[in-house]
Parts: structure tokens; sequence; C-alpha cells
């Protein structure tokens, strides 16, 4: 199985949501996982990891890590070229290194241009930025682009950014 996850917060609070699938091009997820965290830290600068980590680790509370082949996560693994460690870095260590983590991102760092490959999709011009943990950026690269949808954002990840915003 692969798990996406991705955070939306509102005010203080934040619902996490994790898509169960089992192959890249799957069009929809098997289950959905849903979190509703009462208490979030502050969003710091350069820290976000710090806010977003505890609302993905309640996810993992219902997962058998045993059964996941591959983690999604909204957002950068490694943050620039010197290989500061950003959310997904964060998350794999985590979980101890048992899973590769695999981050896109829909924005890029101008300081981030050897640890990154930016994945074209569907008709579009701009890319996702993909970075990864555990799996080499390539083949990581090359799964996203695998993955189903013809537009920039790939379908499961497009239904599990809209579930995080629904009420």
């Amino acid at each position: 199985m692969i798990l996406a996850i991705d955070v939306h917060y509102k005010e203080n609070t934040a619902k996490a949501v994790g898509a169960l699938f089992q192959n890249w091009g799957d069009a929809v997820a098997q289950q959905h996982i849903l979190k509703y965290i009462k208490e979030v830290a502050e969003y710091e600068p350069g820290s976000f990891y710090k806010r977003e980590l505890p609302c993905i680790l309640e996810i993992f509370k219902d997962v058998d890590l045993s059964t996941i082949s591959y983690i999604v996560i909204d957002g950068f693994v490694v943050l620039d070229d010197a290989g500061k460690p950003g959310l997904g870095a964060y998350v794999y260590e985590s979980i101890q290194q048992q899973v590769p983590v695999i981050g896109v991102a829909k924005t890029g760092f101008h300081q981030n241009q050897q640890q990154v490959i930016p994945v074209l999709r569907g008709t579009s011009d701009r890319p996702l930025y993909v970075t990864s943990v555990g799996i080499e950026l390539p083949q990581a690269a090359e799964f996203v682009k695998s993955m189903h949808g013809e537009f920039r954002l790939p379908t499961v990840l497009k239904e599990l950014d809209r579930i995080t915003k629904e009420p």
C-alpha cells in the first residue's frame, strides 16, 4: 500500500487525512483516515515540521507501517542543496526509517536545485517538486509522474487536498 498524507489548518486546529491506495496509477484511494487535532503549534518560519509532524503522527496511529511501501507527503523531504531536512525527513526519522518518504510540493525553493526533480504532468507548464528519502530521487519522481490524472496534481492527491478542507 501507498499512504499519502495532507494536513489543513484552521486557526489553532488541524485536520489530517491519510489516503491508502494500492498502485501509483490508482484513480481513487481504497481508504481514507481522518484525524482532527484540537491544538496545533503556531507556524514557525523555517521549522514547519514542528507544526505538521504531530498531525501526521496521528495518522500513523491507525496504520500498520509494515503494510506500507511508500509515504507521500505534501511538502519537501529536503529543503536546500546543502541537504537541510524538511518535513519528509522528519517523518522518515520519526518512523525509524521503515518506509521511504516522497515529498510532493507545489512551489519550489531557489536554494534547492540539486535535491529536487521538477515533474511536469498533463499539459501544465508548472511542475510539482519531488524530493525523497529512502528511495532514489529519479524513481520517486517517476512514481509521481505515473500517478493517475491528466492534470498537474494527481487525482488521489487532489482528492486528499479536497477532503482535508471539508468541515
